[in-house]
This record gives C-alpha cells, sequence and structure tokens, in this order.
C-alpha cells in the first residue's frame, strides 16, 4: 500500500509521488477489473436498500476523489456534470443534497459507458495533479489521496458482495466466474486456544494508514478466555438447524427472534433446499453446500444464536485482536479471486487459531462504539466512521471479498446485527 512521508520520513518527494500514483492506478484499474465479467444490464441493478449497483459504486469513488482532492486544490476544476455531486453523494450531509439511497436503481442515466468516461476524466486530472504539484501540495494531500485509496478498496468489497446479492434475485442462478469447487480435506476437530488475563494495548499505533476508528491507542482489561482454534463450519451450522435452532426462542435475542419471524428465516442467507438437500448461491452459481466450508451470510443474531446453542459465546473485538496480533496478515482474499470462503486446508497448532484473516468478517459481541477519548476529524471526512458508531456491531478480519492491503489487526468493520449479505461468519469464544 502506499506510504507517506509520515511512515517513512526517509522517503523522498519523488519516491512519495510515485508511490502515490502507482497505488492510485493499481487500486482504480482493480475496481474495473471486478466488472470484466458484468454485461451492462448486471450494473444498473439495486436489489434492496442496502445494495447499490455496480455503476453507482464506480461513480461514487470518483466523486470522492473529485471531491475531497481535486475541487478543494483546482480552483479551475470543472467536474463533467455539475449534478453528479447530488447523485454520487453517499451519507456526506455538510457536503450537500444527494439522491435518496433506495432510489439509486431507479436511475437510467447517466450511462454505464458515461460512467467509465467520468472515471477516466477523474483518473487524468489525479494523475495531473500530482504529476505537477508541488512539494508541499503533495504531502498536504497524500493523507487525503491514501483515505480514498483505502475507501475504493471498501467499495470494491461491496461491488462483489452488491452483485452477489442482484444475481441471486434471478432463478436463473447466473454465474459471475466459474470456479470449481474446492475439495475439503479432513477438517480439524474443533479445539480451544487459551489466553491469559491481560491488561492489553488495543488500537492502532504504528506507522502507516488506519480509519479514525482504530484509534486512540488505549488500555483494556481482559479477562481470560478462550478463542475456537477455526472457524464454524456449513456442517456445524447444519446440526444447529436440524436441532431446531431457528425454531427455539431460548436461543435468541429478542430482536433477533423478532427478525427470524418476521423474515421466516430458516437458514443463512442464500441457502436454498432442492430435493431434500440444500444448496447454496454462490458467484459461482448455484451448488450444494460444502460442509468443510466456513458457514456464511449469517447475522449477528445467528451468529449470536449458533454461539449460544453451542454453550460458547462469541469474542469481544479487544479479545479477537490480541489473538491476531500474533498471525501473519494471510488467507483467502478477493486477489485469490475465489469469490467464497474455502475450507481449512493447514492443520490447527495448539497454540494459533487457523483463519483468522480472509474467507469471511467475524462477528463479535461488541458493539460499535468509540474507544475513549476518540474524536472524529475536522471537517466532511468526519463523518467517514464517527456518526455511525450506534446500533451496530463490530466485525474483525476481513473476507474472501476484503483487498489483503487493506486489512491489518485493528481493522473494525460494523453492521447492523441483522445484515446477512456480506461475508460474515462465526468463531466462538468461551470463558477459561
Amino acid at each position: 500500500m502506499v506510504k507517506t512521508i509520515q511512515d517513512d520520513p526517509g522517503l523522498s518527494p519523488y519516491a512519495l509521488r510515485q508511490s502515490l500514483l502507482d497505488t492510485y492506478s493499481r487500486v482504480r484499474h482493480f475496481s474495473e477489473q471486478l466488472c470484466t465479467p458484468l454485461v451492462t444490464e448486471d450494473y444498473v441493478i439495486q436489489s434492496m436498500p442496502d445494495v447499490s449497483p455496480t455503476r453507482w459504486h464506480l461513480a461514487h469513488t470518483s466523486w470522492f476523489f473529485e471531491t475531497f482532492l481535486l475541487e478543494p486544490n483546482l480552483p479551475d476544476y470543472v467536474s463533467p456534470h455539475p449534478q453528479y455531486a447530488f447523485l454520487f453523494n453517499s451519507y456526506y450531509n455538510s457536503i450537500g443534497e444527494r439522491h435518496c439511497r433506495p432510489k439509486r436503481g431507479l436511475i437510467s442515466r447517466p450511462t454505464v459507458q458515461e460512467i467509465y468516461g467520468y472515471r477516466q476524466y477523474v483518473d487524468t486530472s489525479i494523475s495531473s495533479f500530482l504529476t505537477t504539484c508541488d512539494e508541499e501540495t503533495l504531502q498536504k494531500v497524500a493523507p487525503v489521496l491514501t483515505l480514498g485509496i483505502h475507501h475504493e478498496q471498501q467499495h470494491q468489497e461491496l461491488m462483489v458482495t452488491d452483485i452477489k446479492h442482484v444475481l441471486s434475485c434471478n432463478p436463473l442462478h447466473p454465474v459471475y466466474q466459474e470456479q470449481a469447487m474446492q475439495p475439503a480435506k479432513q477438517l480439524p476437530a474443533l479445539g480451544w486456544i487459551s489466553y491469559p488475563e491481560k491488561l492489553a494495548w488495543i488500537g492502532y499505533n504504528q506507522d502507516g494508514f488506519s480509519y479514525d476508528n482504530e484509534g486512540p491507542y488505549h488500555r483494556e482489561f481482559v479477562d481470560a478466555y478462550q478463542l475456537g482454534s477455526r472457524l464454524i463450519t456449513n456442517g456445524e451450522y447444519l446440526q444447529f438447524i436440524k436441532d431446531g435452532g431457528y425454531q427455539n426462542p431460548l436461543l435468541w435475542l429478542s430482536s433477533g427472534w423478532s427478525t427470524v419471524q418476521t423474515e421466516q428465516w430458516q437458514a443463512p442467507l442464500y441457502w436454498e433446499m432442492h430435493d431434500g438437500n440444500w444448496m447454496t448461491m454462490t458467484l459461482s452459481g448455484l451448488r450444494p453446500i460444502e460442509p468443510a466450508e466456513p458457514v456464511c451470510h449469517v447475522s449477528y443474531y445467528e451468529a449470536d444464536a449458533y454461539a449460544r446453542w453451542a454453550d460458547a459465546r462469541l469474542a469481544t473485538e479487544a479479545e479477537w485482536e490480541l489473538a491476531a496480533r500474533q498471525l501473519p496478515v494471510e488467507g483467502n482474499f478477493v486477489e485469490n479471486k475465489k469469490f467464497h470462503p474455502v475450507p481449512l486446508t493447514a492443520s490447527t497448532t495448539p497454540e494459533k487459531p487457523a483463519q483468522m484473516y480472509g474467507d469471511v468478517w467475524e462477528w463479535t459481541q461488541s458493539a460499535y462504539l468509540p474507544y475513549r477519548g476518540y474524536k472524529p476529524a475536522a471537517g466532511a471526512l468526519g463523518e467517514y466512521n464517527g456518526k455511525f458508531m450506534c446500533n451496530q456491531f463490530v466485525l474483525r478480519g476481513g473476507s474472501c471479498a476484503t483487498s489483503v492491503t487493506h486489512i491489518r489487526p485493528t481493522y473494525r468493520n460494523f453492521f447492523p446485527p441483522d445484515a446477512r449479505w456480506q461475508f460474515t461468519g462465526i468463531r466462538l469464544a468461551r470463558e477459561v
């Protein structure tokens, strides 16, 4: 990922300029690579309010660079269309009025071709600006550009998860990318790894990029606990279903049980029963459930209910972070282009949990709240994270739709407890 002067004080202005240009170009290109399997009709559908059309993601990320980098620094910059700011602003209230989120799929213009032209226009402007600006300006804008690059990576993940939801609504079960099922090896038994009580430092405290919600670096007391040695699998979750997990109100939080009844949940999202067998919709089409794969597309409510059924609980985010810090950031990420969780291929060890990164985001029992001393950034960029710290839960570790250059032990993802369209899964914890 891009380095800045703050990351490496010895970085020359030339090296900084080249790093910014190269990383910007690579990340922007990857967004368009993810769209290669799509046809024009795929770009425009919004299958539910939480899903945005692929075309909108491509435009919104361009609007972000335009709004927070080009317009403040280039007085003569002119957007290709004065209404793009209205159409492609997401939630920045201080920037101005914006189009209603649930109605993004009702807009047929600008066309997909025009959006690609918009991206090219912004890319050319960014390249020209970074190439010609003076060193003082370069150092000033480097943090904003780096934020924009990570922002685009977030939307790359949303492009993958959103197009999966779009395709799942089609009874023909269309294929985004052909992918053979990975043969499952013998699955290691679920073990428990113990961690002692500790007054621990939590949060980001290193050089390099992080989001503001990952700090400040602070102390938390963590009691002794145990963490599951691997993710919970489809096969294990099937046992929960067969044991009447979705019919037992004693396993569910009150709002979770209400959601189960209202939405008539009987299994994770994308699971379908065909001729007495469970099938699942993947980005490679409909296929049988693989018991050894990590279960995914479960809500916080489902993860919490399963943990209670298994006589365990979900980890706190501090517990998860302490365990993850000891491990390299490696796993099944979007660069692998599998676009689906895969069975565990490495045996677990008594000391280290497996599958901590990639495959599925892991629900924690921690509400998404500010760390002590947290203050959002000044201006419109302060709306990026802080204002969402209510009625959501923290997830950790990244998924098969996350970029490996985007994740770290302190990364705090967050979703409401009924969200299921992301690649979300389960790791158990328990008291010692």
